[in-house]
């Protein structure tokens, strides 16, 4: 297989569910609504026959193109799902900080909604198209924005997005299945996760997904994201699907089925999130075994193409997608359909899904005497706050001696409440609450620091947090 980057060529920069039901649900609304504009539209279209198998079939577009009438007559016809290209960046969302711009997002948002399409939010943290603001910040200024960022473009959002693409390519290509290096990854390892953590306090209906390319069969990338999915579903971090982007060469990797099936075996959705397919002779071929793994896997949710037409395409001249440049019908696309259509039809029961927990991550519970005092350790705090809410990252500094462990106490403000934490494990959420180190955390060399956050609702706290070694 070719090994080929995610939006690594120039891309054009254009800015510009209040009831959420189960993807099987939203997706037989979605089909019923293709058949009330059209009976004979069932099966063949791709949304719709793929809506009868409980999937969504959709494709990426840029809120520009939607004003094509060619573009937007494929679009309508084809496709129930959308992905914005651009419009929901963090240099599109956020070109100045604290100053959100959603106009892009909106307009792809209420287009497939007047149209009976559900929404894949892209992205909310990528390590590239950052705005220059954000690229000037490190450490703890650039992990309060970031949070910051998460939590007010999910917000806006919330109620009206499928499935969020949290974070983007943060895994190195190469052998090591290690992080890539960012100055996200810079401010420290559990950046990931307090992403997903401040995603799912803003939103909690919205499906949470890692996404990320050269990932599609089974090496030491995937195994590298496949080992942090694991994790997480072990700690109760609320991660629901993985994304794989799929941009693929002149053939599709032999394991591609296995490797999506280990992870849907974890507990997650796998979606595929941004297929082309160089054209050659087996560009169809391709295309339909695409499909028929997907349609192999009852967590396999949907699949997504990274644009329309050729000439929409990122690739260049690799003619990629499901529809030439002049906006006709390819044989990729017929072997789709007629993959679909071979498919199993919808169950008569939603396929399993990841349902947002019901109840919040284990806590430790308070301890029955006050902690004991101490000179171990000492705590600072940082804030970015907002009106009606904050995110604190506290930095625990160790003395004279290492720790094994530590306990740091906060007193909150009346009114306040912790609604979200990360790296740590909170004793309550109002009045005085102890935070505890997590097993990664707690060991900490004479004179270094690691660092916790947690997010609130009503004022911020202002007193100092104390730290004692335990």
């Amino acid at each position: 297989m070719d090994k080929i980057p995610d939006e690594r060529a120039p891309r054009p920069r254009f800015r510009g569910r209040r009831v959420l039901m189960p993807l099987a649900a939203t997706l037989a609304a979605v089909a019923a609504t293709v058949a009330v504009t059209s009976a004979a539209n069932a099966g063949t279209t791709l949304g719709a026959s793929a809506a009868e198998k409980g999937r969504y079939y959709g494709a990426a577009v840029p809120a520009f193109k939607l004003s094509d009438s060619q573009f937007a007559t494929i679009v309508n016809r084809e496709f129930n799902q959308l992905t914005p290209e651009n419009e929901m960046k963090w240099d599109a969302t956020e070109p100045q900080q604290g100053r959100f711009s959603y106009s892009g997002g909106d307009q792809i948002v209420a287009h497939a909604q007047s149209h009976g399409m559900i929404v894949r939010g892209h992205t909310l943290l990528w390590y590239q198209q950052q705005p220059g603001w954000a690229q000037s910040l490190s450490g703890t200024a650039l992990r309060n924005a970031a949070i910051n960022h998460v939590t007010q473009v999910a917000t806006h959002y919330r109620g009206k997005i499928y499935a969020w693409d949290v974070v983007n390519e943060a895994f190195a290509d190469g052998g090591s299945g290690g992080r890539r290096d960012s100055n996200l990854q810079r401010t420290g390892n559990d950046w990931i996760e307090a992403a997903f953590r401040a995603a799912r306090a803003a939103d909690p209906g919205a499906k949470l997904c890692y996404n990320d390319y050269n990932t599609d069969g089974i090496n030491a990338k995937s195994t590298g994201i496949y080992n942090m999915v694991r994790d997480f579903k072990s700690r109760g971090v609320p991660i629901d699907c993985v994304g794989f982007q799929s941009h693929l060469g002149t053939s599709v990797p032999s394991d591609y089925q296995a490797n999506l099936q280990r992870f849907a075996d974890l507990g997650v959705d796998v979606q595929i999130t941004e297929l082309d397919i160089t054209q050659g002779s087996n560009q169809a071929n391709a295309y339909a075994q695409v499909t028929r793994a997907c349609l192999a896997i009852s967590r396999c949710t949907g699949i997504t193409v990274w644009g329309v037409r050729d000439s929409d395409s990122w690739r260049g001249n690799d003619n990629p997608l499901l529809f030439d440049r002049s906006g006709n019908k390819k044989a990729a696309y017929t072997s789709v359909l007629n993959a679909l259509n071979s498919g199993t039809p919808i169950p008569t029961t939603p396929p399993p899904t990841t349902p947002p927990p019901t109840t919040p991550p284990p806590t430790t519970p308070p301890p029955t005497t006050p902690p004991p005092t101490g000179d171990g350790c000492s705590a600072s705090v940082s804030l970015n706050s907002w009106n009606g809410g904050f995110v604190a990252t506290v930095k625990v500094t160790a003395g004279s001696s290492a720790l094994r462990g530590w306990t740091v106490r906060v007193t909150l403000p009346s009114g306040t409440a912790v609604t979200n934490t990360w790296s740590a494990q909170a004793s309550g959420s109002s009045g005085t609450v102890d935070f505890r180190n997590v097993d990664y955390n707690g060991q900490v060399g004479a004179g270094a620091s690691t660092e916790f956050g947690f997010q609130g609702t009503g004022a911020s706290p202002s007193g100092t947090p104390t730290c004692t070694a335990s």
